[in-house]
């Protein structure tokens, strides 16, 4: 697999991977990312039709879709794990 290139953003990272038969495109913000694979032949070629597809309405939704897992991982958390209570030290007289 090999980089070949990169579209630039505010917020995220996105990066353009070609391996063999098919095109990855990787987005990137913080701790989770989301990748899109795309076969050689379903209309993207290139880069340059990558960056046809990844257009400014498509970036918006995976952004949408990266913080709503950000949501869904805070709120798993808040659910299931227990918050310590704060320690008590044994009273020395």
């Amino acid at each position: 697999m090999r980089i070949i290139g990169n579209i630039d953003h505010p917020v995220l990272k996105i990066t353009v991977f070609k391996m063999e038969n098919r095109i990855s495109v990787k987005f990137e913000s913080g701790l989770y990312e989301q990748t899109y694979k795309f076969r050689i032949g379903e209309g993207i070629e290139s880069f340059e039709d990558v960056q046809k597809v990844v257009d400014p309405p498509f970036q918006a939704q995976v952004l949408q879709l990266l913080t709503n897992m950000h949501e869904l991982k805070n709120q798993a958390i808040a659910r299931n794990i227990v918050q310590e209570e704060e320690e008590e030290f044994d009273r020395i007289i």
